[in-house]
C-alpha cells in the first residue's frame, strides 16, 4: 500500500476546503462508528486493536518518498530515501537536481525514478507545481495537478491526498496491500482488482480513508509490519511525539 496511517490537524482558518480534513478527534469518532457498523472492520480491531493515528506532512519530501516507495516494499523505499537524505543533507528540489545520475543510482534510485524525481523537483523549483496551493484544492484538482507530472499516477496522488492532505474519502484502488487487506477482511477467494475494489469500497463511503487505515492496519499487523519510521517522519517534518510513531517494513505495490 502506500500503506497505513492517521492525520495531522488542519488549521482552523477561513479556508473552507481544509475543514474537511481528517484529524485526531474525527478519526477516532469515525473509526468507532465504522467498527460498530461493520463486522469485517470490527474483527480487525478485535484482533489487532484500533490503528494508531498517523500522517505524513504535505510537501516535496513526502512526494519524493512516495515515488521511491512505488512498486517496492516500504523498507526498500525508506532505505533509498535515507541514502538520498544522507547524501544531500536536506531533501529539497535544488539538492535533488544537483545529484548526478550515478549518485542517485548508488542511492538505490532507478533510472525511471531518477527521471520522476527530477521532473518533480524541477516543477516545484520553477513554480509549475505549487505544493502549498494543493491544500486548498478539491480532490480532483489535486489529482490533476499531480498526475500531470511523469511518474505520478492515480496511486501516488490518492495516497498523497489520504496521508498528507488528510482527505476523508480516499480509496487507493491500485494499492496492492489494500486489495489483499480487503480480500482477507471479507474472506474473498480472490484478491480484487482495482475495478472490483472500487465497488467493494462503496460500503465505507464517505469515510473510505478511515476504513483503508483500519484495513491496512490489519494487513500489516498480520505480517508483523508497521508504518513509517520515526527518523523519516522527523525528516519529512512530522511533529508528533516519537512514542506515537512506528517503524516501516511493510509491503507496497502499485503502478504509480
Amino acid at each position: 500500500m502506500s500503506s497505513g496511517p492517521g492525520w495531522l490537524p488542519c488549521d482552523t482558518g477561513p479556508r473552507q476546503l481544509r475543514l474537511d480534513v481528517v484529524s485526531s478527534g474525527p478519526f477516532t469518532a469515525v473509526a468507532d462508528e465504522l467498527v460498530a457498523a461493520d463486522p469485517a472492520l470490527a474483527a480487525i480491531v478485535a484482533e489487532h486493536g484500533m490503528p494508531p493515528f498517523w500522517s505524513r506532512p504535505a510537501g516535496f519530501r513526502s512526494l519524493v518518498l512516495l515515488i521511491l516507495e512505488q512498486q517496492v516494499s516500504l523498507a526498500s523505499g525508506a532505505a533509498a530515501y535515507r541514502r538520498l537524505r544522507d547524501r544531500v543533507r536536506t531533501v529539497m528540489p535544488a539538492a535533488v537536481l544537483a545529484c548526478t545520475p550515478e549518485e542517485l543510482r548508488a542511492d538505490g534510485v532507478s533510472r525511471q525514478k531518477d527521471r520522476y524525481l527530477r521532473a518533480l523537483a524541477l516543477a516545484v523549483e520553477e513554480g509549475a507545481l505549487d505544493l502549498d496551493a494543493l491544500e486548498d484544492m478539491d480532490d480532483d484538482a489535486v489529482r490533476r495537478a499531480l498526475v500531470a507530472l511523469p511518474g505520478i499516477g492515480p496511486w501516488t496522488a490518492d495516497v498523497y491526498l489520504l496521508a498528507c492532505l488528510g482527505r476523508p474519502d480516499l480509496w487507493p484502488v491500485g494499492d496492492r496491500a489494500l486489495q489483499v487487506a480487503v480480500a482477507e477482511a471479507l474472506g474473498l477467494a480472490l484478491v480484487p482488482d482495482a475495478t472490483e475494489l472500487e465497488r467493494l469500497g462503496e460500503r465505507w463511503r464517505p469515510h473510505r480513508s478511515t476504513a483503508a487505515r483500519i484495513l491496512w492496519h490489519g494487513y500489516l499487523a498480520r505480517r508483523g509490519r508497521v508504518e513509517t519510521p520515526g527518523d523519516l517522519l522527523d525528516d519529512l517534518g512530522y511533529s508528533e511525539p516519537a512514542a506515537t510513531r512506528t517503524a516501516a517494513s511493510g509491503s507496497r505495490s502499485s503502478t504509480s
